[in-house]
């Protein structure tokens, strides 16, 4: 067969990870990239404006699981590296693989439109030139952690709010973008950035006062159970049933951790794994040692007052709204492909079944990491783009879409941020036992029709 020509939008984990496998299959690609290097979100402070990394980050899984299986990290690396380490990292898998060749840096894809016999339209504008080129294939790969969510409708009276306002996507240390050093700070929600942030402003010397809020409640799990990262202690099995699996990690996090209610916290108004967990070995410790303070959710904002709904009011001089990202795209009429809700149904979160020339890699929240994920997904679509895989009819991945979003995440609140949650070794299992050889055999079968 005559191998396509790819466009890949994006060069942090899920475009590099695709570039390689593309170019693993004989495949020509261009990558889109609006920054100046590759990294995405581990891009510290990274001009296009898209990292949420702040000064202080480590990844909060271990070094085993985010290794790609074609360049595992070296052991110099600690448990659970910085984010200076991972983007180093990243450089050496692209420098590894000569990835920066076909990447277009300081080019933006403006606009990604489908003609009417297939194929892809790609307008873009780069810092000496613009223009536009066709493809045969699109790889979606921009990344879901930098379009800032705030709370949808604002709380009453954040408009009129005395204090500084900030996302957590934007915050980089105490004193950067805005100086919280010495000021009285809540920080609103429970994920690992507002846990991470927390702790950082809580202790001694930094903020005056800070304040958690969360609606929620959470179950915290420290990074270290018996002496190892929790993720290599705790591994989910694709032969176990997962309710029990699931039952038996409530029972590990509260023997390790204990109730977070006991902390202040609100009571979890869920089971475990019903949200994401909280990953984190400090956030109870400055919560017991009244250095940070819990409190439920806000209820509403008055001058620098904010009230909660336990009726206590605390007077703070900031607010970092740690309250996740949107999924968006904006190089695709809204009207063709949006995620509204965070809500776009994908077969595998790969592909629509309506449109046989994109996928999308990388579209998901895996447990316990996105790096293996896009690793993963990314040597699925090069097989597909090589003739070597093919999927099943439309018809079919439809409805393989609604029993995959009950198994995955059926079981998770209906939050905006669950709505693409699945387990990565029992995705993981099931594409290779299952997908993958009956995808091979379709495409074998195609390939002798078309001989």
């Amino acid at each position: 067969m005559t191998l396509p020509r790819v466009a890949i939008i994006g060069a942090g984990v899920a475009g590099l990870t695709a570039g390689k496998s593309l170019a693993d299959q004989g495949i020509a690609y261009t990558c889109f990239e609006t920054s100046d290097d590759i990294g995405g979100n581990w891009y510290f402070k990274n001009p296009n404006g898209r990292s949420s990394a702040y000064r202080s980050l480590h990844i909060d899984i271990s070094r085993p699981s985010i290794s790609f299986d074609d360049f595992p990290m070296d052991t110099s690396y600690p448990d659970f590296p910085h984010h200076a380490e991972i983007f180093r990292y990243l450089q050496g898998y692209a420098a590894k693989f000569d990835l920066k060749q076909n990447i277009r840096f300081k080019t933006t894809v403006k606009k990604a439109e489908r003609k009417a016999a297939g194929g892809w339209t790609l307008s873009y504008e780069g810092t000496t030139d613009k223009g536009s080129e066709d493809f045969d294939a699109l790889l979606v790969c921009n990344g879901h952690h930098w379009d800032a969510s705030y709370p949808d409708p604002p709380y009453p009276g954040t408009e009129t709010f005395k204090g500084i306002q900030i996302h957590s996507h934007d915050y980089v240390d105490p004193a950067d973008p805005v100086d919280l050093r010495g000021k009285r700070v809540l920080v609103v929600g429970i994920g690992n950035s507002a846990v991470d942030i927390v702790c950082e402003l809580s202790r001694k010397g930094v903020a005056e006062k800070v304040y958690i809020a969360t609606r929620s409640g959470a179950y915290i799990v420290p990074k270290y159970v018996f002496g190892k990262p929790v993720d290599q202690i705790v591994k989910t099995n694709p032969y176990l049933p997962h309710a029990f699996q699931r039952w038996a990690g409530g029972v590990m996090q509260r023997l390790v951790s204990g109730r977070s209610e006991d902390f202040g916290l609100p009571k979890p108004n869920h089971k475990f794994l019903e949200s994401h967990p909280t990953v984190s070995s400090e956030l109870l410790l400055r919560l017991g040692s009244g250095d940070a303070f819990a409190k439920p959710n806000v209820k509403s904002l008055d001058g620098n007052g904010v009230s909660f709904d336990d009726g206590s009011v605390a007077e703070v001089d900031a607010i970092i709204w740690a309250t996740g990202y949107r999924i968006t795209f904006p190089f695709f009429d809204p009207t063709f492909i949006s995620a509204p809700g965070n809500v776009l149904h994908l077969w595998k979160r790969m592909f629509k079944p309506e449109i046989p020339d994109l996928a999308f890699i990388g579209l998901a929240q895996p447990i316990p990491t996105l790096f293996p994920f896009c690793e993963f997904q990314s040597k699925l679509a090069a097989q597909w783009l090589a003739g070597k895989w093919a999927p099943p009819p439309a018809e079919v991945m439809a409805a393989e879409i609604a029993r995959d979003e009950a198994k995955y995440s059926g079981h998770y609140r209906k939050r905006a941020r669950h709505t693409m949650q699945l387990d990565y070794y029992i995705f993981r299992h099931e594409v290779l036992g299952k997908v993958v050889p009956a995808g091979v055999k379709r495409a074998a079968a195609k390939a002798r029709v078309a001989a």
